[in-house]
């Protein structure tokens, strides 16, 4: 059933092919739905010691995979030591790492290069990271989008900013989306999943389903074609904020436009007046996707939106998302 899944693109099995210290993990079509966990450094808060006590909680609690979002520190030596103490799979968003080389150099964000950006890729790849995000649909058409139709709180996404922000400098198109096919080749040599991010995803319900997120998630339909063309992995990421009246249209447009692919979505959230409350939000929106077939939890803790999360904001966190995956 698995190998029917994956060879029809609608199941990923989440392990590099140099992590063999884990269970591979399956997500998609006909599967439990899955619980991912995020911890992580910032520039303000650098513990090790605590990121790895978050690691001991997310497997406590009982989440499928623990996203690192490290932007401070060695961010390398972070990542080895959380790949180090996890028996669970492990994803990164490595333009984190990118930009932070760059703040590090004292150099702006705009001169990073696409070797600097596929540098990271393939050290995340080596280091036996199973999946990774990248904002490979921002786009300069897809930001244009969004520069016409007007948005309350523009582009929220890390990513999604930074990338934005390159192409505008710049005056270039996004190097993920120009030379995708280096990307499938990275990926392909490590059996690496791309998480095709969302980097265009409504960071409040007033600008969800616009034509910005929408045009980005036909950019994602076309390249998880592509990479199913090249035998690499993908699911999709999603929003992030919706009206609760259309959660299960979110998750049936890109079910239409990307052939069936694992759908992971952030929440969703929503409503926007819950800050503090957000693992609540979270499972609200969270049973309704999976209900309308989402396949990928990523979990919101109580301290969403307003700071890093501690030991119990991780636990409170995983336990909301798994009773709304459940």
């Amino acid at each position: 059933f698995i190998r029917k899944g994956v060879a029809d693109g609608n199941i990923v099995v989440v392990r590099n092919n140099r992590h063999t210290a884990i269970a591979p993990l399956a997500v998609g079509k006909g599967l439990r739905t899955k619980v991912n966990a995020n911890i992580g450094t910032s520039g303000d808060h650098t513990d090790v010691d605590m990121e790895l006590e978050k690691v001991k909680v997310c497997v406590a609690a009982g989440a499928d995979t623990i996203m690192d979002l490290s932007t401070g520190g060695d961010i390398g030596f972070i990542r080895k030591a959380i790949i180090k103490a996890s028996p669970l799979a492990i994803g990164t968003v490595p333009i984190y790492q990118a930009a932070a080389a760059m703040m590090k150099q004292k150099k702006a964000l705009v001169d990073m290069t696409a070797d600097d950006i596929f540098a990271a890729i393939e050290e995340n790849g080596q280091d036996g990271v199973d999946f990774i995000t990248v904002h490979c649909g921002v786009t300069r058409k897809s930001v244009a989008a969004i520069d016409s139709q007007g948005r309350l709180l523009g582009i929220v996404s890390r990513g999604g900013s930074i990338t934005a922000n390159w192409m505008k400098c710049n005056e270039k198109e996004n190097p993920l989306y120009e030379q995708y096919d280096r990307l499938l080749d990275i990926a392909r040599r490590y059996d690496m999943v791309l998480s095709l991010g969302d980097g265009l995803r409504p960071g409040c319900i007033a600008d969800a389903t616009d034509r910005g997120q929408v045009q980005e998630l036909i950019f994602l339909g076309e390249l998880a074609k592509r990479a199913k063309a090249q035998e690499v992995q993908v699911m999709i990421e999603g929003p992030g904020h919706v009206p609760i009246k259309d959660i299960q249209s979110n998750i049936m447009l890109e079910k239409s436009l990307c052939n069936g692919a694992p759908f992971y979505v952030l929440g969703p959230l929503p409503t926007d007046i819950a800050p503090g409350y957000d693992h609540i939000t979270a499972a609200i929106g969270g049973a309704i996707a999976g209900t309308a077939g989402a396949d990928f939890l990523c979990y919101v803790t109580p301290s969403e939106h307003l700071r890093l999360p501690g030991l119990e904001d991780v636990r409170e966190g995983i336990m909301a998302s798994r009773i709304a995956a459940h």
